[in-house]
């Protein structure tokens, strides 16, 4: 399990690569990683550039899925389930790519967001 909190996106950059090391160690395929990044990159980044809050990040590996909690007050209100956006907007995609990467498989918690990713490797 890896956790770290993070308010900058330079940190949150460096804390990400710790998560990537955990799952290449265990044995993840690098597109699952890749697809775990993305997610994690754009949950926080969602909690420190429309939020203004630090994040709380919890990484870990169950029942053949990548688990991924990112905690933080600033989730409540956040639309989980957004309409497909316009793709030329320069924001607005987060959720959706979210969505796409994880099959729908993205839970609401009482501070923060679960998201599961299905190992492939």
């Amino acid at each position: 399990m890896i956790t770290f909190k993070v308010d900058d996106l330079k940190e949150m950059s460096k804390s990400l690569k710790s998560f990537a090391e955990f799952l290449r160690v265990s044995g993840v395929a690098e597109e699952d990683i890749f697809a775990s990044r993305l997610v994690s990159s754009e949950l926080i980044s969602n909690v420190i550039i429309h939020g203004g809050a630090e994040a709380e990040f919890v990484g870990n590996i169950s029942d053949g899925k990548i688990c991924i909690d990112v905690l933080s007050p600033s989730f409540k209100g956040v639309n989980l389930c957004p309409p497909k956006p316009d793709p030329l907007a320069e924001s607005g995609r987060g959720m959706y790519i979210i969505r796409s990467v994880c099959l729908g498989e993205i839970e609401r918690r009482d501070d923060g967001v679960r998201v599961f990713i299905e190992i492939h490797g």
